[in-house]
């Protein structure tokens, strides 16, 4: 079975789109279309539905993929002994990341990492820390830097790096601030902008209202902490938010006795050998961490 036309299959699979594929793998699309009619002509089945613009795999695709996958990290596995021999760091290193993280935090750590380790190109794929989590699970991200799930996820390796306050916020010069101090009851009466439950942020906000028994008032949810902190600083509701975030357009308010946050740092597999670069990629994020 040609490695070619299984990566082929793989890129296919991932984006589902023989166009998309064909740029990854710098092909032009009948290459990969002729790849993908060798390896359906070997296995005798057809591997992908091909309905409209739409690309999905057959009952036969599906059956293929783990094992193509498995192959395909098997490969990498093999690159990186060879190339931990001589020492060197370099090869592609792929990445996810939160869009927060992305732009508040990684900017320097990326400067940094490339100026010291060249040879090394990195992949970033942004997207939500929850779907991160995910694709680290599946094997098709080596490293992901994101907030941590509070609570432990099977065969995940998680390493703190920063930690993250969450403050109280609502639109400056709102009455709120006007108060010495709120209370969580007076605030779960209040509508709220929040992260969605659907993620570590909301999930931690959400049980800090349980563990006191008050429900929220959601108003408006959203994955998105820019678009959270834009809709609070137009007076549409009280949000929680990293620390980092505050600006002038907002202005903390004082919760009694309650301290929330989040941590920051990187997971991986912990089944998989990380590559040179990838270690390299975490000494260099240590170092842009929080002293613990």
């Amino acid at each position: 079975m040609d490695i070619q036309n299984l990566k082929a299959f793989l890129e296919i699979a991932e984006s589902g789109s023989f166009s998309l594929a064909g740029q990854r793998l710098h092909l032009t699309q009948p290459a990969v279309s002729k790849r993908i009619a060798q390896l359906e002509d070997e296995l005798g089945a057809a591997l992908f539905d091909r309905i409209g613009r739409r690309v999905t795999l057959t009952e036969a695709g599906r059956a293929l993929l783990p094992h193509a996958k498995s192959v395909q990290l098997e490969l990498q596995a093999a690159e990186r002994s060879v190339r931990d021999l001589s020492g060197e760091v370099s090869g592609q290193l792929r990445l996810a990341t939160s869009h927060h993280i992305g732009l508040h935090r990684l900017p320097p750590v990326l400067s940094d990492f490339s100026a010291r380790y060249a040879g090394v190109h990195i992949d970033i794929d942004f997207m939500d820390s929850e779907q991160a989590y995910d694709l680290t699970l599946k094997g098709d991200s080596e490293l992901a830097v994101v907030t941590l799930a509070p609570e432990d996820v099977g065969h995940i390796i998680a390493r703190p790096i920063w930690p993250d306050p969450l403050d109280f916020m609502v639109q400056a010069g709102h009455e709120l601030t006007q108060q010495a101090s709120l209370s969580l009851p007076a605030l779960a009466a209040l509508p709220a902008i929040l992260p969605g439950l659907n993620t570590y942020t909301g999930q931690i906000v959400k049980r800090l209202f349980d563990s006191h028994d008050l429900p929220l008032e959601i108003s408006i949810a959203t994955n998105y902490l820019e678009t959270i902190r834009m809709m609070a600083s137009v007076g549409l509701g009280w949000t929680v938010l990293p620390r980092s975030m505050l600006d002038d357009t907002l202005a903390p308010l004082p919760v009694d006795d309650v301290v929330v946050g989040r941590t920051l740092g990187v997971i991986y597999h912990e089944g998989r050998r990380l590559s040179r670069a990838a270690r390299a990629f975490i000494e260099v994020l240590e170092a842009f961490g929080e002293p613990r």
